[in-house]
């Protein structure tokens, strides 16, 4: 399949570099566009009748609330809103990038998985150091002194790991789940590509929620007290 992007560009900019610079594009003009909306309501506890931007948003808003608060199980899980409701909506959007005939999902390629990957690794860790200070530290070495020689190679190999397993995970499934569907939508036509875009939706959900569901049990094991 030709790529759109390789055209438009002639091949001097990196396909997953013009294609996540579009989606951030669209997503932060999403987010001007519901914020003028919400300013310009008349009442903040009236909603709209009927769809709207201001009622998609609101409703948008709050089930990546829900969702988050009954990942974290913490009451101040809304602290936490923000970084993970961002990361979901643009792994998302990347991702149904690739249902676009002509374009590829930034997410299949590793670049950007890898640097989210790395992304949400400093935020686990500063959310650990936030929550516990050094005893988050002090953590990685087990839960007897005389045992740290051992434990902390251990934690650090295994923290070290996260970031990667991440980033090979969505890059791994998204890549796959894009070279099905333009295999399958070359040789057939009409009913049976429908039925392909429909399982290759499902497969953006699904992996743009893993890749957050993940990180929110990273976040939540380096606040634990018993970690």
């Amino acid at each position: 399949m030709v790529n759109f992007l390789d055209i438009l560009t002639q091949g001097k900019l990196p396909p997953v570099l013009v294609e996540t610079w579009l989606v951030m594009g669209i997503l932060i003009g999403f987010a001007l566009m519901a914020r003028r909306a919400l300013r310009s309501a008349g009442s903040a506890l009236l909603p709209d009748e009927g769809l709207s931007l201001r009622s998609f948003a609101e409703a948008l808003v709050e089930g990546l609330d829900r969702f988050t608060a009954e990942v974290l199980e913490t009451h101040d899980h809304r602290d936490l809103v923000p970084y993970f409701g961002s990361l979901f909506i643009l792994i998302l959007v990347c991702n149904l990038t690739g249902l676009i005939p002509g374009l590829e999902p930034p997410t299949a390629f590793s670049d950007l998985t890898f640097a989210l990957g790395a992304i949400s690794f400093v935020y686990y860790v500063y959310q650990g150091l936030r929550a516990r200070g050094f005893g988050y530290l002090r953590g990685f070495l087990g839960p007897m002194l005389v045992l740290s020689p051992l434990m902390l190679p251990l934690e650090v190999a295994d923290n070290l790991f996260r970031p990667f397993s991440l980033g090979v995970r969505l890059y791994a499934n998204m890549f796959a789940d894009h070279q099905v569907l333009s295999i399958f939508t070359q040789l057939t036509k009409l009913i049976i590509p429908l039925a392909f875009y429909a399982l290759g939706t499902l497969v953006c959900f699904i992996q743009a929620m893993v890749f957050t569901v993940l990180s929110m049990g990273y976040v939540k094991i380096a606040q634990s007290v018993d970690h």
